[in-house]
């Protein structure tokens, strides 16, 4: 992809959508979080999912998918940043 394609008709950079991995989804759903992330913007829940699925080792991954669930559970965080319009 070129630097051109990357972006927008505005200008603005286009990321690539990542697809939720089942365990990820079902993570979400056996912890009642669902709702909170998908209520996190667009751009942050992409993040989170390529963060977690670029993990190369399986407990890398899934520290990674803890991070985020207790960041969801907690509001007001993400990826160890405030974020204040999360907050609960």
């Amino acid at each position: 992809m070129s630097s051109r394609d990357m972006r927008d008709k505005k200008g603005n950079l286009r990321r690539k959508l990542v697809e939720m991995p089942a365990d990820v989804k079902l993570a979400l759903e056996q912890t009642g979080l669902r709702a909170y992330y998908d209520h996190r913007p667009a751009y942050q829940r992409n993040d989170y999912l390529a963060w977690i699925t670029r993990a190369v080792r399986q407990e890398i991954r899934q520290k990674r998918l803890n991070q985020m669930l207790d960041e969801l559970k907690k509001g007001g965080v993400y990826m160890r940043m405030d974020h204040p319009a999360s907050k609960k």
